[in-house]
């Protein structure tokens, strides 16, 4: 009789009993608002933001409503607005070009390879195009930093990482969202920390980062912030910059906080279950691994892999067959949008023209994520799966 998986692809784990006691203490006093101290009190919201920037290097650090605000928030304080073209991914998930359309700025796709990774040589192409790229590291791949800043770099492009799925990454050394003028991270569920929803976004810029801070709805309190530049920044910039509330609160940060002290073994778990669904994919008939560069450092809270050159009828059977296994998958090629997985042609308020080297390899992308829920057993019974379903399909072809 065939293996059937039963776990549970959307069940993280519980928040740490730290992040609960420290989430409970705010319950408890009732000052849930990040601006709302007591006497002599830091609030959980400000150490948060020291925290991550000292784990990522920052000089400036921000928390907010959710990884979705941090972008928007980290475009209008690079100075985007109404009308501007923005160079971002045809591969990444409908929040990044959502960020740039919700402004009135306009998205210009760059394809992506087959490594998952946007297209350099696109890039380089349409890097005249616009002043401001939101580069996506589209489910945790990361391309090849170094050539993308050296390109943008001598275009006079401003970097903006979108690090949703890259939390404790880096490339080359250097923690993902440390390259760009500005790195946004998300909280939400299913990303490296669980807030619920919750966003971070850091620079080195320090009229950015009070630009950003303002934008997040600190009024002029933002001398509570632990992770900002001084007065005299928020001075120049104060009476230019809109209010457009996106503030994290004190429960989220609470329980935050505990897990970003965890994070690097976190990671490091996430690693492990990668490797084994991997390992188990290797040599597959028909299924094409994404290779990852030995520079990148990366954090493997999903899996993809190509069915390269399928009929959409073929993948859509070892979908069907995955999931009558207990293996829930995702799938980028599809015509519609079903969950989260969406095509660029799918955001019609962005208008695009046909990308047919790019639209090859979204039509091949299955994506699966990998809680730490799983073990390591239950990833290595997840390869058997679907390396049986995948070869059959692929042998009746």
């Amino acid at each position: 009789m065939s293996e059937r998986f039963t776990g549970s692809f959307t069940q993280q784990e519980p928040i740490p009993e730290e992040g609960i006691a420290a989430a409970l203490e705010v319950l408890r006093h009732g000052r849930l608002h990040r601006y709302n101290v007591a006497e002599g009190e830091l609030s959980q919201t400000a150490l948060l933001e020291q925290e991550f920037a000292a784990m990522t290097g920052a000089r400036y650090a921000l928390a907010v409503a959710s990884g979705g605000y941090a972008l928007g928030c980290a475009l209008r304080a690079v100075g985007v607005g109404p009308g501007d073209r923005v160079l971002t991914n045809a591969f990444t998930l409908a929040p990044v070009p959502g960020a740039i359309a919700a402004l009135g700025a306009v998205p210009v796709f760059v394809g992506v390879t087959e490594d998952l990774v946007i297209d350099l040589d696109d890039l380089a192409a349409r890097i005249g195009e616009a002043r401001v790229l939101l580069l996506s590291h589209m489910r945790g791949h990361i391309c090849d930093m170094d050539r993308l800043m050296a390109l943008c770099s001598e275009a006079g492009v401003t970097v903006i990482e979108d690090c949703a799925h890259t939390m404790g990454a880096a490339w080359n050394g250097v923690p993902s969202g440390r390259h760009g003028a500005v790195g946004c991270y998300s909280t939400q569920t299913y990303k490296h920390m669980n807030s619920g929803e919750g966003g971070l976004l850091i620079t080195d810029d320090a009229d950015i980062a009070a630009r950003a801070v303002l934008l997040s709805g600190s009024y002029m309190l933002y001398e509570r912030h632990l992770a900002a530049p001084g007065p005299e920044v928020f001075e120049r910039v104060k009476y230019q910059t809109p209010n457009v509330s996106g503030r994290m609160d004190n429960l989220r940060a609470a329980i935050l906080r505990p897990q970003l002290q965890a994070l690097p073994q976190q990671v490091a778990r996430w690693n492990d279950r990668y490797r084994i669904v991997e390992e188990g994919l290797r040599d597959t008939p028909g299924l094409r691994l994404i290779d990852r560069d030995p520079r990148e450092a990366y954090a493997g809270s999903s899996f993809q892999f190509l069915l390269l050159d399928w009929a959409p009828e073929a993948v859509q059977e070892v979908l069907a067959r995955c999931a009558a296994r207990g293996v829930e998958l995702k799938w980028f090629g599809g015509a519609e949008p079903v969950a989260f997985t969406s095509r660029y042609d799918s955001w019609r308020y962005a208008p695009s023209a046909p990308m047919p080297a790019s639209d090859r390899v979204l039509a091949g992308i299955v994506d699966m994520r990998l809680p730490l829920t799983f073990s390591l057993e239950d990833c290595a019974q997840i390869a058997r799966i679907l390396r049986a379903e995948v070869s059959a399909v692929f042998q009746q072809g």
